[in-house]
């Protein structure tokens, strides 16, 4: 006789977990949003695409964590959007996937005399702020932030054609219009053109540190670091001057060369064979910014390798680069970086406990 089956399914014997081993879990991507509209000029959005979009096999071996992930946005995702020039660009991504990016850099607002800003746009930055996302203006998206509120009480700047209006219409603004760009660690602003490819490369220094950012730089074919205290606009010189005559370039490539010892401005005019009183006029006309203020951005330039490697105290870096004390170093590295000698070294030093 068949057997016949049971009246009731038995239940399988239960058996126990198995485990599956998925490895390590990937560290998730920085993504960065970056504002598109109709009418918009391609230079600034260039710079951000060419820094953050591109690929970068010189990195290799570089990075302690992921490069960024790239996001175009725009108000209507799809629509095709004309630009200075005649060509035109697609978005495909949306203000709610910018309000959802860890940094989002609003490059330019559409027409900065009228005043008008995306009322969604205003909505999406609001929301990133809020959640914690870093905001980046460059040029004349500073309106844009200060629409949202986001630069009240704060320091901020914009294209020097753009200063006047901007503090006009946003009186709680800080408006300087003589630096490059202003760190405030959520919230950054940079001037016009240029400037946003120094903002760019400091927020790749402040996250994957100097030696990262310097290699991004090479690629770019631009120096590797400007301060963001530098002036915005910088006399030039209306006749080419020879190198061989060049007594400023001549001093600063002299201070380079003895950069870790104690330096003046009398020993910087020697260099230049000039006086004083003229060294002073002329550097700062050429450079933007004072002779001794533009030595210190170079000992902190010269710092960041040395404090990516496990060799040196903080003492003898300060020493190696020409500071007078670890103390000076300690003040000027906090007023240049917003961050100290050591945090540095523990966030981007590479064999560094």
């Amino acid at each position: 006789m068949a057997a016949q089956p049971p009246a009731h399914p038995v239940a399988a014997p239960v058996s126990a977990p198995v485990a599956v081993s998925i490895g390590p879990r990937p560290e998730p991507v920085h993504t960065i949003a970056v504002y598109a509209f109709d009418g918009m000029a391609p230079f600034e959005l260039g710079v951000v695409v060419e820094v953050f979009a591109l690929a970068r096999p010189e990195l290799t071996g570089l990075l302690a964590t992921p490069w960024y992930g790239l996001k175009v946005c725009a108000d209507r995702p799809g629509t095709p959007l004309t630009a200075v020039g005649g060509f035109s660009i697609t978005a495909h991504h949306g203000l709610d996937e910018l309000a959802a990016a860890d940094t989002v850099i609003v490059v330019a607002v559409p027409n900065t005399f009228s005043g008008e800003v995306s009322p969604g746009l205003v909505a999406a930055l609001r929301t990133a702020h809020e959640r914690g996302a870093r905001i980046v203006s460059i040029c004349s998206g500073a309106f844009a932030l200060a629409a949202a509120g986001l630069l009240d009480g704060r320091e901020a700047t914009t294209h020097w054609r753009y200063a006047e209006l901007l503090q006009q219409r946003y009186p709680l603004v800080k408006v300087n219009p003589d630096v490059l760009y202003v760190d405030h660690g959520s919230v950054l602003t940079s001037a016009g053109s240029a400037a946003g490819i120094d903002l760019c490369l400091h927020l790749v220094r402040s996250d994957h540190g100097a030696k990262v950012a310097n290699t991004v730089a090479r690629r770019f074919v631009v120096p590797p670091h400007r301060a963001g205290g530098q002036a915005q606009f910088i006399e030039a010189a209306v006749r080419p001057v020879k190198e061989e005559d060049d007594g400023i370039g001549r001093s600063m490539q002299w201070a380079l060369d003895h950069l870790s010892t104690p330096l003046t401005i009398t020993q910087l005019a020697r260099a230049a064979r000039m006086s004083d009183r003229s060294y002073l006029r002329h550097f700062t006309a050429r450079n933007g910014t004072s002779p001794m203020r533009w030595v210190i951005t170079q000992r902190i330039a010269a710092s960041l390798p040395l404090l990516e490697t496990p060799d040196g105290t903080v003492e003898e870096i300060a020493t190696a680069v020409g500071f007078e004390s670890a103390a000076t170093f300690r003040h000027h590295f906090g007023r240049t970086m917003r961050t100290s000698p050591t945090a540095y070294r523990r966030a981007f030093g590479r064999g560094v406990a």
